[in-house]
């Protein structure tokens, strides 16, 4: 597993997390309109940063459920339209993985397109394909005198069935991987928060704690039509949460 770290200054109050996943760039019904506004808040706010979490391609081929023939785009030219969206705020992203769409290249010839988006980003050194723990350290805990600092876990996903539980409990088993305040889940197009209580143990001092654990499932900037209407799949939900990071007291929530 994949760590990467983020260090903001201590008079920073709140950080901002925008997961960006499934925006499947090709795919007749991708909301382009919708990833535009996405990248235009980014852009224009402070402390925000973007967790990729797999999938901004639909990378259909010849071989997957995708309809080859309806793309209005390669899968090139998939990858060079989402290098050129995130170039204004590559500084701002904070971790990248690869989702079921971007590996159908990998898979069959060794080449990972969201590895390469990466690449021409100049940020290669924050990619995995699998997953990654994300360290975000700064405001002031004012107990300690020293910056506080936040652990998310994040991977794109699998599965998942067709019912909001079945989707929920793939959400929640994300915790019985590793120890994090923040799970990150997509793939499902459903946007989704929850939390969870949990005694958090501190060894070195013989205690613990109660804390409680912020469980997020991002959208699809995708409408509705081709191949999730021919399955009869439910119209996704485009507006994904918003993650909010204090700055001041150790405390993460979420809206939709």
């Amino acid at each position: 597993m994949k760590a990467v770290t983020k260090e903001l200054p201590k008079h920073v109050k709140q950080v901002e997390i925008r997961v960006f996943s499934d925006w499947h760039i090709g795919d007749q019904n991708c909301d382009m309109k919708l990833i535009n506004e996405q990248i235009k808040e980014v852009s224009e706010r402070d402390n925000v940063l973007v967790i990729l979490n797999g999938d901004l391609m639909n990378n259909a081929t010849k071989t997957s459920i995708s309809d080859t023939y309806s793309e209005t785009c390669s899968p090139m030219e998939q990858v060079k339209l989402a290098v050129s969206l995130l170039t204004p705020i590559k500084d701002k992203i904070l971790s990248i993985v690869t989702g079921n769409h971007d590996i159908r290249t990998y898979r069959k010839e060794g080449i990972d397109i969201m590895q390469f988006v990466a690449i021409e980003l100049g940020i290669e050194n924050l990619y995995s394909m699998e997953g990654n723990i994300a360290f975000i350290r700064f405001g002031l805990d004012s107990h300690h005198n020293r910056k506080l600092c936040y652990t998310i876990y994040h991977t794109h996903g699998t599965g998942g069935g067709r019912k909001e539980g079945a989707k929920a409990i793939r959400l929640a088993d994300m915790a019985s991987v590793i120890d994090a305040d923040i799970y990150i889940h997509s793939h499902a197009h459903l946007p989704m928060i929850m939390k969870q209580g949990f005694f958090r143990v501190d060894r070195r001092n013989s205690t613990y704690s109660n804390t409680e654990k912020l469980f997020v499932n991002s959208a699809a900037s995708i409408n509705y039509g081709g191949y999730g209407q021919m399955g009869e799949f439910k119209p996704p939900a485009t507006k994904s949460p918003i993650i909010y990071l204090d700055g001041r007291t150790k405390e993460a929530t979420a809206t939709l």
